[in-house]
């Protein structure tokens, strides 16, 4: 009784991790999309800090938006893969433009380093129901 008692305790766990991990990279996308869309005044200055041109925010908001809603979505799992990816591209991103403006800030840089951990932790926990046909991991 007890291995199925801690085989339940660990898919129990897993599945926990998996939306914990899921709800805050999509709860990311989501504010950080909206504040892209909007152009908020802090968004907008370290987009003019990193050298990028504002039409860019609204490229990178509704692509943010798009991520987040099929992160959450039921099903189109070849989708959520492209979502992963894209939080990926978009984090690692951030973290290569501040490297490259030399805007080497610790409070900057550690928010998506974060965030990267919590999307690789959020991709390696789904469920086999929101994996890609292949069941790749």
């Amino acid at each position: 009784m007890t291995e199925f008692t801690n085989a339940g305790s660990v898919s129990r766990f897993r599945t926990v991790a998996y939306w914990v991990t899921t709800m805050l990279v999509a709860f990311e996308l989501t504010l950080g999309g909206l504040w892209d869309v909007l152009q908020v005044p802090q968004v907008r200055s370290v987009m003019e800090r990193l050298g990028y041109p504002m039409y860019f925010l609204s490229i990178l908001g509704i692509w943010k938006l798009l991520g987040a809603i099929a992160l959450l979505v039921p099903r189109f799992p070849r989708l959520k893969e492209w979502a992963y990816a894209g939080v990926i591209f978009d984090l690692t991103g951030a973290v290569a433009s501040q490297l490259a403006s030399g805007w080497m800030d610790p409070a900057n840089m550690t928010f998506p380093i974060v965030m990267i951990g919590l999307a690789a932790g959020s991709w390696a926990l789904r469920p086999a129901s929101r994996r890609g046909a292949s069941g790749y991991r």
